[in-house]
């Protein structure tokens, strides 16, 4: 994996760190790349239940790096979308850690996360609009799913920033923790999700994600094309018998 790029493992929690802090963790290619096969680790090893997206240096990521665009680098994987994760979710949890800034690509990586655990002293925007361009990386799309239309709205058209506080006021993110202790905050969060069963956890998550696309009519049957499998397997069973006999249950991920 590039250097751009850091994971670790711990306890079935992957921990993935953008590794640019020089450059405020903006995307160029190789990081891009770097993202795309850690993504690739957690969906392909069964040890693994949950992962963390975090920066280095105390900022989360800047954006794309302005730098490598006008030499015509792109921070984009096919298929996978910028820095490799905006156009494709992982099949298990990814919840970002924000120190500083999550400016521009930086927010549209975050909001493709699917929990958002920020320092007190994070900021949030998507300033493209400042310097002639769009937030195209899923910011305009996603954006106003997540909080109300209008908030999007004047986010996207001023550009301006906003902080930890009216991010979580907005419901654009979970929890504000201390400022240097957001993968602190982060890890307990993913600890509490890797506890429970994998195949309900990522059952759970693909029907989170589909559902908006559902009518009334076809929404229960997706549902149980995707959940149906839950309620037969192992873990099931291991499940209400782990509850009966007052211990922890032993997920085997079928």
């Amino acid at each position: 994996m590039a250097d751009e790029v850091l994971t670790s493992q711990d306890n079935g929690i992957l921990v993935i760190t953008l590794n640019r802090p020089k450059a405020r963790n903006a995307a160029n290619r190789a990081l891009a790349e770097g993202v795309a096969a850690a993504i690739d680790e957690l969906d392909g090893n069964e040890d693994l239940r949950v992962a963390i997206l975090t920066g280095a240096g105390g900022t989360f990521c800047s954006g794309m790096d302005l730098k490598a665009f006008v030499t015509g680098e792109m921070p984009h994987i096919a298929g996978r979308g910028f820095a490799g994760l905006t156009e494709s979710s992982p099949r298990k949890p990814l919840i970002a850690a924000v120190e500083g800034y999550a400016l521009a690509g930086g927010l549209e990586l975050a909001i493709s996360c699917d929990m958002i655990v920020a320092a007190d002293d994070a900021k949030f925007g998507i300033p493209e609009v400042k310097r002639g361009l769009a937030a195209a990386a899923g910011g305009l799309m996603k954006l106003p799913r997540q909080v109300p239309p209008r908030i999007a709205m004047e986010l996207a058209l001023t550009g301006d920033f906003i902080d930890a506080q009216r991010a979580l006021e907005i419901g654009l993110i979970n929890k504000v923790v201390p400022s240097g202790s957001a993968l602190d905050g982060a890890k307990e969060l993913a600890s509490r999700i890797a506890a429970n069963g994998p195949m309900a956890v990522a059952a759970s998550k693909a029907v989170l994600l589909q559902q908006q696309d559902w009518n009334t009519s076809e929404m229960f049957k997706k549902q149980g094309d995707i959940v149906n499998a839950v309620f037969t397997s192992e873990d099931a069973i291991e499940g209400a018998t782990a509850f009966a006999e007052k211990r922890a249950p032993n997920w085997k991920g079928k």
